[in-house]
């Protein structure tokens, strides 16, 4: 017998073990050495939120041209929320600290997303000047238009997912960098 007040509930999302999945792989993806070590991202607490943010965005992204899109969105970005969350507890952000932290956080993931939206629809460029400027603190054009390279490679590849791949999570990002031409023994990384 079903409990009466069922229908009260907040309903659970059927995309609960996807939505895990997925911001699984962002984050996985975020952690990827060579956004660090060969595109001058920094590395810190900040440079890896960054690039979580970019990565979640390019998701959201996606999922906003699919059937689920909305609710996909939403379970997402709580997740994102409730990850945040947990990552202030832990590095010893106080109860009463972690409301202000927590509107930081989405004032910063809107505002990038917002930047990102723009540039992307204007062209690389302005994406590599968004992505100087937001990731790697207004230094390295050079990295900014790799960067670039990598996030529009990024974006094509979900965009050419169909939704049973994207849910399915049958996918991964690309590579940050790709090995290139062995000269002199040694290997270059180039795009």
């Amino acid at each position: 017998m079903l409990w009466p007040f069922n229908h009260f509930r907040k309903p659970r999302t059927p995309l609960h073990g996807t939505i895990e999945a997925i911001y699984g792989m962002i984050v996985t993806q975020a952690r990827e050495p060579s956004f660090y070590r060969d595109l001058g991202v920094p590395d810190t607490v900040n440079g890896r939120f960054d690039v979580l943010v970019l990565h979640l965005w390019m998701v959201l992204r996606r999922f906003g041209t699919a059937g689920h899109g909305a609710t996909a969105s939403q379970s997402l970005f709580d997740r994102f929320c409730e990850d945040m969350d947990a990552n202030l507890r832990e590095m010893g952000v106080g109860d009463l600290a972690v409301p202000r932290r927590m509107r930081g956080f989405g004032e910063a993931f809107y505002g990038r997303s917002a930047a990102y939206d723009l540039a992307f629809a204007s062209g690389k460029e302005s994406l590599a000047q968004a992505l100087c400027r937001n990731i790697l603190d207004g230094e390295g054009m050079e990295n900014a238009r790799r960067l670039a390279t990598y996030v529009e490679k990024a974006v094509e590849g979900l965009t050419n997912l169909d939704e049973a791949a994207i849910f399915g999570t049958a996918w991964t990002f690309p590579l940050p960098v790709q090995a290139g031409v062995q000269k002199d023994g040694q290997k270059r990384l180039e795009w």
